[in-house]
């Protein structure tokens, strides 16, 4: 991948040095564990002998919770010969290109988010997180929330490499920051605040993820479009990654077994066909997942 073309976003904060703490916090307005998260949680609940399924319900429904916000911090930005700040400020940079122009062409004003980088701890408006978290987005704040080492966790882990499989997870936590604007993030809280069911594998929680997917794809399109920066092997290093971290695959992996009614984020073959339905037109009306028979 070619990402030294794409334009620097001034989006991005370096908390990476900051002292962390504020405990007390529980999480809450993420989209959810990330791969590192699910991973340690698996671990626990096989030392342990609990249910990792049941222990990640409960903190999915955690997470989905408001939490009392924190003071605002002055942060400063990337150091200039940071090459990995680099590449996320390029990946930032040229998300913020596509979706002003895709949101322009529906008449409508896209709001930049910003993208906090963080190591090994980090207080935002959706309370305390640390890096098992994985990558989130806090919709309380519009802010996406990254430690790079979870970019390692993803190669040595889940076989995910590849610069192009890391711009993918950017993207898709960009994606919820469009859900936020496009008002499908609170239409799916209040769904449940009214007791619909959100897991399972046709549940909301699994159609919103795979919708972020799918606006990955949708920014790959544009993106490759405008600048051509794509290399051979770069779209199979998305999708691999998004095989990577199917509900399916991960439950597997980490119990033996697959646990439909407990899925969250869908199959790996839902999130890569879902981001390939995303990258083969670049149209935002091909990503309604909610209404879609099959996903």
């Amino acid at each position: 991948m070619l990402w030294k073309k794409g334009r620097r976003s001034d989006n991005v904060e370096d908390a990476r040095d900051d002292a962390g703490g504020g405990g007390g916090m529980r999480f809450g307005g993420g989209k959810g564990l990330g791969i590192a998260g699910i991973v340690i949680v698996v671990a626990f609940g096989l030392l342990t002998g609990q249910d990792p399924i049941q222990i990640l319900n409960q903190l999915t429904g955690q997470m989905s919770q408001p939490s009392t916000a924190v003071t605002p911090q002055t942060r400063k930005a990337p150091p200039a010969n940071d090459q990995q700040a680099d590449f996320v400020r390029a990946i930032l940079g040229d998300t913020e290109d596509t979706w002003r122009s895709v949101f322009q062409q529906g008449g409508r004003q896209y709001k930049d988010p910003t993208l906090v980088l963080f190591r090994g701890q980090i207080n935002s408006a959706c309370g305390f997180a640390s890096s098992a978290s994985g990558p989130f987005y806090c919709p309380a704040d519009q802010k996406v929330y990254l430690d790079m080492d979870f970019f390692r966790e993803m190669s040595q882990r889940f076989s995910a490499a590849g610069d192009f499989a890391q711009a993918y997870v950017i993207a898709h936590e960009v994606g919820h920051h469009v859900q936020t604007l496009l008002g499908v993030s609170a239409k799916v809280q209040a769904a449940r605040q009214r007791g619909q069911r959100m897991e399972g594998n046709n549940g909301l929680l699994v159609r919103q993820e795979l919708q972020a997917d799918c606006l990955a794809g949708v920014w790959a399109y544009n993106a490759q479009k405008r600048l051509n920066w794509l290399e051979p092997g770069d779209i199979e290093e998305a999708l691999n990654a998004a095989n990577a971290i199917g509900d399916d695959r991960l439950q597997q992996q980490g119990q033996g077994r697959v646990v439909p009614d407990s899925f969250t984020h869908g199959t790996s073959a839902q999130r890569v066909r879902w981001f390939k339905t995303g990258f083969a037109q670049g149209q935002l009306n091909q990503c309604d997942t909610f209404a879609a028979k099959s996903l």
